[in-house]
């Protein structure tokens, strides 16, 4: 029998377990504030719907052994863009949904085998509104929900931004045989690769400068437009940028503009965006998103209604960032339960009466199921289970 779960899944502990919810629990009040309704997406869904027309590759999806082609959520972006486009159809847009659950992955790890990566997420999609403003929204509300989750100077966070068709105006002047191999290069960061390429040597010099241009957005933005000239695409992102930075700067948040970053999952195609944080030993990527209107588009027949754009949060990835903080928002803990023991097995029942009033006002309370000989001992068994303290009943 085996002794411990499949590889690459985890046991969590009590406190993990209650760090997480006090983090859902968090993140859910402020996207109520903000208007959004909670769904729940299936944890299974059709591995062509899991795929998101190729954005997710096949390689990472962990597919079940069942009769149709059937997988686990990676995200929770795509099952919830089916149902807005389907089941929630006749809904006025724009449709505002949050939801939070566990993911799942499938990667090779380092002695070559299969693992299966589990994580928790919590975030919010915005469906059926195309205008720039639905992109402002969302930056806006990452940020109030950053604002909740007591994050420390120390950890240094970074809004990394980025713009899917910012980058293809960018290569648009690259021969069309070269584009694919110049985009991998400049979204892997990979200099080595951009210099092999066959180009002249002055789309080659610019693609070398590009690939090191990243920082704060208004620097960025000139450089961009010597470059680009004044493009609505670079006039609407500037005044989504210039939107964001007054919360940004009160949180503390340093807002990066990289127009070569993409992220992980092919799924957007317009503004895409990360929150980074410096951990104990190395950046951690606790939120993404961006807007993805032609995953819509797969599923909606509407070209009006096919528009979308959200974001997650890495639950886990927050909890163990707080956790290895010595900050006051980590250390506090949340009281034990009392402990309430008897003198004698015939005492259950009064135990169990003390236990109901203690329950009715509002507090915590376990039942020590064995008798106690008196409140010392009482008090030694309630240190050892972490309770805040014993009410020991004589008789």
């Amino acid at each position: 029998m085996a002794l411990q779960p499949a590889a690459g899944a985890r046991d969590l502990n009590p406190g993990q377990v209650d760090s997480n919810r006090r983090l859902c629990d968090l993140l859910a009040t402020v996207y109520r504030l903000w208007g959004y309704q909670e769904v729940a997406p299936p944890t299974i869904e059709r591995l062509d719907t899991l795929e998101a027309g190729g954005a997710i590759a096949e390689r990472e999806l962990v597919r079940l052994a069942a009769d149709e082609p059937l997988g686990l959520r990676p995200e929770l972006t795509a099952p919830i863009a089916r149902a807005a486009s389907t089941r929630m159809l006749g809904r006025p847009r724009p449709l505002r949904l949050w939801a939070s659950g566990t993911t799942f992955r499938s990667f090779i790890g380092d002695g070559g085998g299969q693992r299966i990566s589990e994580q928790l997420q919590s975030g919010v999609e915005l469906l059926g509104e195309p205008s720039p403003a639905a992109d402002t929204e969302l930056l806006h509300l990452l940020l109030a929900a950053v604002a909740t989750l007591g994050l420390a100077s120390e950890h240094r966070p970074t809004l990394l931004v980025g713009h899917h068709g910012l980058l293809s105006a960018l290569l648009s002047q690259v021969p069309a045989e070269q584009r694919s191999a110049a985009r991998h290069a400049l979204t892997d960061f990979d200099p080595l690769a951009l210099a092999a390429l066959s180009l002249p040597d002055s789309q080659r010099q610019r693609l070398m400068a590009l690939i090191g241009l990243r920082g704060e957005p208004v620097r960025v933005l000139y450089q961009l437009e010597q470059w680009l000239g004044p493009v609505p695409l670079l006039e609407s992102l500037a005044a989504t940028l210039a939107s964001v930075q007054e919360p940004a700067d009160v949180l503390g948040v340093r807002v990066q503009l990289d127009p070569t970053f993409q992220p992980h999952f092919d799924l957007y195609d317009g503004l895409v965006f990360k929150l980074v944080c410096q951990g104990s030993d190395a950046p951690v990527a606790i939120a993404s998103g961006g807007r993805y209107d032609g995953l819509v588009g797969r599923f909606c027949s509407d070209v009006a209604q096919a528009a979308g754009t959200g974001f997650g949060f890495d639950v886990e990835a927050i909890r163990d960032l707080l956790d290895s903080a010595t900050t006051a928002t980590a250390a506090v803990e949340p009281p034990g339960p009392w402990l309430v023991a008897s003198a004698t097995a015939a005492g259950l029942g009064a135990a169990l009466r003390r236990m109901a009033e203690l329950h009715g006002g509002g507090e915590a309370a376990e039942l020590c199921t064995q008798p106690c000989a008196d409140q010392a001992a009482a008090d030694r068994l309630a240190a050892e289970r972490g309770c805040r303290g014993a009410l020991w009943l004589a008789a």
